[in-house]
This record gives structure tokens, sequence and C-alpha cells, in this order.
């Protein structure tokens, strides 16, 4: 089956599902009130530097200040996109000294005004990231205003292809600019390209004519929606079709690649059946799998994903499967087997930051190798900038995955209101032990009435299985123990209140 996307719009929200061979492997989806900030430009002043960090705060507008790193002030073009490849260009940076050896404070200064381009949206309790280098993406290239380099897609390998590209960007190529050659730009003419450019230094010649007209913090350039970015990112030519089940958005999206990229417009499609369009393509049952902790392999084995505010960590069981040879060789297929089924939840899930992946330990050097060929290669898949690392010796992979937006379960999810996050509660058993401790430390008067109110969990609980042992202390303490169920409470809420 051919590649799709499945676009599925409602009054505020957009969902975007990428279909490979039917099945669900990138998933986005954008509400208006929490709308990406990813690649939005600001005019932003610095309100604070941290030496020690080597870092400083950029007030841009938002609730928290922006996260700017001395990194992302000085000569990191690696940064810029994932498509980067180094070049023999040389690199430039027009009216600029060079800026490796200087600090974070002989950069920028408390007070001053800075051009930010955010880079990663805030995630949990940190703040947006931002750059001072700033890319403008477009349909086919990527504008870098303040930087002269040029970068080919790693995507496009044909030897040919790349010297066709190269020679046409030197053509068009405006000095003191640079520009990264986008995946889409494959055997696209020099009509296009330089369409693509005089497009991209208009935006930026309004970007700093607005910058000139405001105060910091101010808005400056917005990037496209979601909607509109699956068609300037996602659509190329390994996507047969583009389906989109809004009539009004199928219109505008109709216009926007009429005007700007005409030969996509036989590939946009719109959605009018009754069913909803995401249970149509069998996309449905796939998002709500991927929120799943464990997910089970064809052979029985299963993997266990638990992510974490610093990393991801992913288990590989062989639970069912005991194979038909040896130990080695079960450990071996099911590892393998895993490979897949990880790299698809990774994209699916937009894992990011460092992933440890813990495959059943090998004792065959070879059968490593073959492990860490296959992951890598199952990789190559993955739109996201990634480093994997080797096996180690006992069966650990590590890899770091470049994180923009949030995760899946983190977009569509919140912390369990019952465990607060943890993954767990107290069991009725530990809360009762808990609460007969409560009570020796409570001064009882003789006689007294004591009405312990717990959750009904834990309310049935003390009256049944701990039963005797409150009798026994109403019968030392000379007391009445009374116990209420009040279903409002949290399962480790409890009141003692003595009458």
């Amino acid at each position: 089956m051919a590649n799709e996307i499945i676009i599925n719009t409602t009054f505020d929200e957009v969902r975007v599902g990428v279909l490979e061979g039917g099945q669900l492997v990138e998933f986005y989806v954008e509400r208006k009130k929490e709308a990406s900030l990813v690649g939005n430009i600001f005019k932003g002043k610095v309100v604070k530097i941290l030496p020690g960090m080597q870092s400083a705060f950029v007030d841009i507008g938002l609730e928290k200040a922006a996260f700017l790193y001395v990194a992302d002030i000085k000569t990191e073009v690696d940064d810029f996109s994932e498509f980067l490849e180094d070049t023999d260009v040389p690199l430039e940076l027009p009216g600029r000294r060079a800026r490796s050896d200087l600090t974070i404070s002989e950069l920028i200064q408390e007070g001053q005004e800075v051009l930010v381009q955010v880079s990663k949206d805030p995630i949990g309790t940190k703040g947006a990231r931002g750059t001072s280098y700033i890319t403008i993406p477009g349909r086919y290239l990527v504008l870098m205003p303040t930087i002269e380099h040029v970068g080919i897609s790693r995507r496009i390998v044909n030897v040919e292809e790349r010297q066709r590209l190269r020679a046409i960007i030197d053509e068009i190529r405006p000095k003191g600019y640079g520009l990264i050659v986008r995946t889409a730009s494959e055997n696209s003419d020099i009509d296009e390209l330089r369409k693509d450019t005089e497009f991209l230094l208009l935006i930026w010649d309004n970007i700093q004519k607005k910058k000139e007209k405001v105060s910091a913090p101010s808005l400056l350039y917005s990037d496209l929606d979601l909607t509109f970015r699956s068609v300037r990112d996602l659509l190329n030519d390994d996507v047969e079709r583009l389906v989109i089940d809004n009539r009004d958005e199928y219109e505008n999206i109709l216009d926007f690649v009429n005007n700007f990229f005409p030969k996509l417009l036989k590939k946009i499609e719109l959605y009018d059946r009754r069913e909803p369009i995401f249970e149509a393509f069998g996309i449905e049952i796939d998002i709500y799998k991927g929120l799943d902790r464990k997910v089970w392999l064809k052979s029985g084995g299963y993997i266990v994903i638990d992510q974490t505010e610093a990393m991801t960590v992913i288990d590989v069981n062989t639970g069912k499967y005991v194979g038909k040879k040896d130990l080695e060789d079960t450990i071996l297929k099911t590892n393998l087997e895993a490979v897949k089924e990880i790299a698809y939840q990774i994209r699916l899930r937009n894992l990011g930051g460092i992933i440890i992946i813990d495959f059943i330990d090998m004792e065959l050097p070879e059968n490593r190798d073959k492990l860490y060929a296959a992951f890598v290669e199952t990789m190559r898949k993955d739109r996201a900038k990634n480093t994997i690392f080797n096996v180690s010796e006992i069966g650990l992979i590590q890899m770091t995955r470049k994180r923009i937006r949030e995760s899946l379960g983190r977009t569509l999810c919140e912390s369990c209101p019952m465990c607060d996050g943890k993954g767990f509660v107290k069991s009725p058993k530990t809360i009762s032990y808990e609460i007969f401790r409560r009570l020796k430390k409570i001064p009882i008067h003789k006689g007294a009435k004591v009405i312990i109110s717990a959750n009904p969990i834990v309310a049935d609980y003390l009256s049944d299985e701990q039963r005797a042992g409150l009798e026994e202390f109403e019968v030392t303490y000379d007391i009445v123990i009374i116990v209420k169920a009040d279903s409002r409470f949290h399962r480790e809420k409890v009141e003692i209140t003595v009458i």
C-alpha cells in the first residue's frame, strides 16, 4: 500500500496521521489554545544571564521566558535542521566576528533586545528553547538569513542529483544568505527553486521591517498551522495522497497548493463519508495502542515502555515465546522482532531525548552486531535526527532523538489524579496499618468515639480484613471506632475525628 496523509479537523483541533502501508507511523495534533510555537520568530528582551550555565532567559511574551543556550548564539550549524549535511562551502557570519571562544556574557547583556526563533516547544515545566540563528522553511528550501552555508538533504542520495541541485543553488543563492535543500527539491527545476527562494526572502524582509516598528516582546513571524505544514513538509514523492475531511480546509489547501506547488494538486482529496475519517482508515485504534505501556510482539514476546522526565526506558522480554532451537537463537529472534516494533513505537509516540533500550542479553558478539545493524537500518525511516550507540556488554542500546514537541502520551494524557503520575498507589493493607499507627499517636480519652473516614475501598478493607484489629483497639483503649466510607476521598486520604 502507498503512503498517505490523513487529516481530521474539528472546531478547535487538527489531527494528522501519516500512514505507511496502511499503518500509522506518525501522529500530530494541534489545538487552537495549544498550537506549536516551533518556527515562530520573536523580538525578545534578555531578562537574566546565567554565567554558570552559559545561558540566558529571554522574555518573548509567553508565560515562561525562553531559554537560550550559548551554543544557540554561537555557530552551531548542525542544529539548524535535521536535513543539513556538511559541505565544503565556507561558514561565514556576515558582519560578525568569530564567536567560538566567547562566553554568554560577552555575547548578550541583560536588557538587550534580540531576535529569537523557537526551536523547541515548552515541554513539561520547561519554557521554550530559542535560537538566534533563524531558519525559514519553504517547500523546497530553507532560508538561513543569518549564516552563509549550503546544505543538502541526506535523503537525496543520488550523486548526480545532488550535484545538479548544488549547481542550481550556487546560481540562485543570494550573497550573504544560506540555503538548505530539502528532500522535496529532488527533481525540481530551477524556476521552482528560484520562486521558493524569492518567497522566503520576502518573508525575511517583512520580518525585518516589523522588527523595526515594534518593541520587545513581540511576535514577528508565525509559522504555518499544522494543516499547511503537513502539505509543505510531509507531502513528498513517496506520498500518494493527502485526504482531509473538512471542505473549507480542503478548498484552502487547494488554493495554497495551486499558488505554490501546483504539481501536488492531484494528490489532494476530500473525504465526505459519514464514518469518521480516522476510523475509516484504522487510525483511531492505532493512536490508543500508542498509549499502552506494554506492547505485545507477534511471537509472544513483548516490550515495556516507561517514559520519565529525563529519559525513556524500553525493556524487551521473551514473554510467551519459547523458540525452537536453543536459548541464544530464541533471544536473537525476539530481539530482532522487537527492533522493528521499537523503531515504530519511537516514531509513533514521538519519544525524544535520551532513550535506553534493554534488549535481552546475548552471549555471541556477532549477534550483538546483527542487532545493532538491524536497529540502525530500521531507524533510517525516522525523519527526526537520532544518534544510536553500539550494544553494550549487558545488552543495552543507548540513543538520542531530537525532541521538538511533547510525546504522544503527554500530548493526549495528563497525570493520573489517583497516583499523581507515580504509576501506583498504596494498597488498602498499607493504608490500614498507617491508620493504626496514627491512632496510637492521637490522644484519645476513654469512652470516646473515633470516626475514621476513608475511600470506600480502604473502608471496606478495614471493616472486613482488619475488623479484629479494630475490635482489639476498641477494647484496649475503651473507645468506639466507626468506619465511614466517602467516595469523594482519594485512595490514600484518611481523616480521623475524635468525639
